[in-house]
C-alpha cells in the first residue's frame, strides 16, 4: 500500500486531499508544517511526499537536500496556485521537485509516482 506525506498550513485542505486518498487505498499522513513532516520522516517511511508550497521556509535547493537527507529517494510534489511565479516554479522543478497546481487529485499523485519509478 502506498502512503503519502501531505504537509499544509490549511487542515481542511490537507484533510480533504487525504479523504480522497484514502478513497482510492491510499493512506495518508498529515503535517501542518516542514519541521512536523521531518518529524514524521524520521519514524514512518512513504512513497511520496506532498507539499504546500506555502510551507516551504527554505530556498528550492536547500529544501531538496532536507527532504533528500530524511527520506532519501522519495518524490516530492509542491503543490502551487496559478498565482505562483513561474520563476517560483521553475526554481523548485530545477532543484528536483513535481510541480503540479493546487488542488491535487490522488490520480495526479499516483501517476507522479509511476512516472518516477520508471
Amino acid at each position: 500500500m502506498n502512503r503519502f506525506l501531505v504537509i499544509d498550513q490549511d487542515r481542511a485542505a490537507a484533510q480533504r486531499l487525504g479523504l480522497r486518498c484514502l478513497a482510492e487505498d491510499i493512506a495518508v499522513i498529515i503535517a501542518e508544517n516542514v519541521c512536523e513532516g521531518v518529524r514524521r520522516l524520521a519514524t514512518t517511511p512513504v512513497s511520496l511526499i506532498v507539499v504546500d508550497v506555502g510551507g516551504l521556509r527554505l530556498g528550492a535547493r536547500e529544501q531538496a537536500a532536507l527532504f533528500d537527507r530524511v527520506a532519501p529517494g522519495v518524490p516530492v510534489v509542491v503543490a502551487v496556485r496559478p498565482d505562483v511565479a513561474l520563476e517560483t516554479r521553475v526554481a523548485l522543478e530545477l532543484a528536483g521537485f513535481r510541480v503540479l497546481p493546487n488542488p491535487l487529485t490522488p490520480d495526479e499523485l499516483l501517476k507522479t509516482l509511476v512516472s518516477t519509478e520508471v
